[in-house]
């Protein structure tokens, strides 16, 4: 069952998803408001799969949403505007739909939400693993082995005790497939904070491999390594 959310301040609008949600039988809605801080408190303590996410709300803005999520799920915009489009794909979204939405859009978006799962984590003998595919084939990465994640384009670099490995993929993406201890440090790194050795203000030590933190992660950054008792 894929757990659904909707954020859009037009009451018609959001009724509009609402009908076709309802239309899919793998879809539980669990929340749809109009009130982005709602919105906020409930994604904190609730687990989804999917949101449909509208970009010009007041208070808060879609975008802005989207970037204070540390580990997003997947994300489909709805907008009757569409200056956003070009930004809104640097965080990973799935689809970017414009108003008024047809039902027949909106069945080719959700059909990317299942094509776009192309990373899976793997439970094996007790192991975390990234299942990925590199050069065209299946490759299992252990959890503990990953040192960081570097954004490269519209590429990943994936580097290990091992190698390094490059990939077709998103941050945001491969941030909801692991585990706890990895972190967003910086807008185009994510770190396994258990690999840790050494931390400043402005950056991470991993094997000597400097990761950069930026000021928009640093707080949760050095408070989840004072957790692990890295600092």
């Amino acid at each position: 069952m894929i757990k659904v959310g909707i954020i859009d301040d037009e009451i018609l609008a959001r009724k509009v998803l609402e009908d076709y949600c309802s239309k899919i039988d793998n879809f539980e809605l669990v929340v749809s408001t109009g009130n982005p801080l709602e919105f906020i408190n409930f994604i904190q303590q609730n687990d989804l799969n999917l949101i449909f996410l509208d970009i010009e709300m007041p208070e808060l803005n879609g975008m802005e949403i989207l970037r204070s999520m540390i580990k997003p799920p997947k994300v489909i915009l709805t907008t009757a505007y569409s200056e956003y489009a070009l930004e809104s794909y640097n965080y990973g979204v799935v689809d970017y739909l414009l108003k008024p939405i047809k039902i027949e859009r909106f069945l080719k978006a959700i059909n990317k939400v299942s094509a776009s799962k192309i990373i899976q984590p793997k439970k094996n003998s007790g192991s975390e693993e990234l299942q990925i595919k590199h050069d065209g084939m299946p490759v299992n990465i252990s959890f503990e082995s990953i040192l960081y994640i570097q954004s490269f384009g519209n590429y990943l670099k994936i580097f290990t005790d091992s190698r390094m490995y490059l990939i077709s993929e998103t941050l945001i993406n491969i941030t909801t497939l692991l585990s706890e201890n990895f972190q967003r440090t910086h807008k185009s790194y994510i770190t396994n904070l258990d690999r840790v050795t050494k931390a400043t203000k402005t950056h991470v030590l991993i094997e000597n491999n400097k990761v950069p933190v930026s000021a928009m992660y640093k707080v949760i950054v050095f408070e989840k390594l004072e957790g692990l008792a890295k600092i």
